[in-house]
């Protein structure tokens, strides 16, 4: 079995922040790929499946992100799951908004959720770093991660998260460069169309 974790804050008032893009992440691949529902295990919300053949749990903590080790810990050691086959899909500030990367280990960069997993379980679980782009200012941080994504940044979010639910199963192949490499094309913006034969090309404010 393996354990795919989305990080995040519980309750209605953080469920659209950016912090919590873990949450909507792994909400996307329980609908996508027809999990069970939802039900309480060691102070998370879990969910299982099968994805591309292996079987899968998902995993919400709700312990608050500064805690979720106290979830991810208990839930892995009585399953028995090293934490090779714990995939941690969380926020990332270093990223530019919608990029993706993933790694193993590493340390916490800041990351309350992943500081807690490291210190109560593993700091050797794979990470899906979800890229929320960076206030610019390391004191405007808290607010910026605790606040609702823009209306303006639905256009690459529902893209991103879309995408990661489609790759999924390349990650559980264990193949992440090619689930990083399959969430990019999915999120591409569509390239204009060449004009067919014969028909003028649109117009650009430079025309007269």
């Amino acid at each position: 079995m393996l354990l795919i974790v989305g990080l995040g804050n519980p309750g209605t008032e953080y469920a659209r922040n950016r912090h919590n893009i873990g949450f909507m992440a792994v909400d996307e691949i329980a609908r996508r790929h027809g999990f069970s529902s939802w039900r309480v295990r060691n102070q998370g919300l879990a969910a299982e499946g099968e994805i591309a053949g292996e079987r899968v749990m998902l995993l919400k903590p709700q312990t608050y992100m500064n805690k979720s080790g106290a979830c991810v810990g208990p839930t892995a050691r009585f399953f028995k799951i090293p934490p090779g086959d714990v995939i941690v899909l969380h926020d990332e500030l270093d990223l530019a908004p919608g990029k993706v990367r993933v790694k193993t280990g590493g340390g916490a960069a800041g990351h309350n959720g992943l500081r807690s997993i490291a210190e109560l379980f593993s700091n050797d679980t794979r990470r899906v770093r979800l890229g929320i782009g960076h206030p610019g200012d390391k004191d405007r941080v808290a607010g910026y991660v605790l606040s609702d994504f823009a209306k303006a940044e639905q256009t690459w979010l529902e893209p991103l998260i879309d995408a990661v639910g489609q790759a999924a199963p390349l990650l559980i192949k264990r193949d992440d460069a090619g689930f990083a490499s399959r969430v990019a094309l999915l999120t591409q913006p569509p390239k204009p169309k060449k004009p067919k034969p014969g028909e003028t090309a649109p117009r650009t404010d430079g025309d007269t």
